[in-house]
């Protein structure tokens, strides 16, 4: 009996923990990657809870209100891992794994005093297995029209600051902010003029925290491209 409130009582505070992390983290209270901490604790202690009130439950102890909340945190959590599971363990992406853009007014940033902002070359043989589709754009305009194209977009996404537009380097750089645990990524996008009136669009989204970022570099830089050549009208 004892044992049973035990679990039950484990299974409320793991589901408490899944609920607690990203609320502390969406509210500021602690750091990004403390809040997913304690969203990850929350669900690996739900899995074990999980697998103790399955052999309850053929044992024939029935369940607690504790048991099904850990089956059902358990569960959620088990389905964002293998739905993720398919996505590479880099954090760092690019359209021009030969020549990334820099990250260079991101690196003057107090939050990434101490990091390396390089684009690391070890990621260029993963991206290129996975993410093939990721390369540079060829754009109906000269670079100064399709640099402020590139800002007005980069402005208008709704997750995005834009912090820094450099015309002599062709590049405006941004940091977005995901919605729930407010982890921060830095991203640039290059315009080189290739001749005439047409340019050469590159991007870059790299993930401040973590080892991996679950695909959302490379579905930002797809994003992206596409809204860019959308409004440039490039096939």
């Amino acid at each position: 009996m004892r044992s049973g409130r035990k679990l039950s009582a484990l299974g409320i505070a793991a589901g408490g923990l899944v609920i607690l992390g990203p609320l502390l983290a969406y509210l500021g209270v602690v750091r990004p990657l403390a809040g997913f901490a304690l969203f990850a604790l929350g669900g690996i202690i739900a899995v074990v809870l999980a697998l103790a009130a399955v052999i309850r439950l053929v044992r024939g102890r029935g369940l607690t209100v504790g048991s099904v909340t850990s089956l059902v945190v358990a569960a959620i959590f088990v389905g964002l891992i293998v739905s993720n599971s398919d996505h590479p363990r880099i954090n760092d992406f690019t359209t021009d794994v030969e020549d990334p853009p820099a990250l260079q007014f991101a690196a003057t940033l107090p939050e990434n005093q101490g990091r390396d902002m390089s684009y690391p070359p070890a990621f260029a043989a993963v991206q290129r297995q996975c993410c093939g589709d990721l390369k540079s754009v060829e754009v109906r305009q000269p670079q100064a029209a399709a640099l402020e194209r590139a800002q007005q977009l980069a402005a208008a996404q709704p997750s995005w600051r834009v912090t820094h537009s450099d015309p002599l380097a062709g590049t405006v750089e941004a940091v977005a902010t995901s919605n729930l645990f407010h982890f921060h990524d830095d991203i640039v996008i290059r315009v080189r003029a290739k001749g005439g009136d047409t340019s050469i669009v590159d991007m870059r989204s790299k993930s401040r925290d973590g080892q991996g970022d679950m695909g959302v570099n490379a579905a930002r830089i797809r994003k992206f491209l596409v809204a860019f050549r959308t409004a440039d009208g490039t096939p």
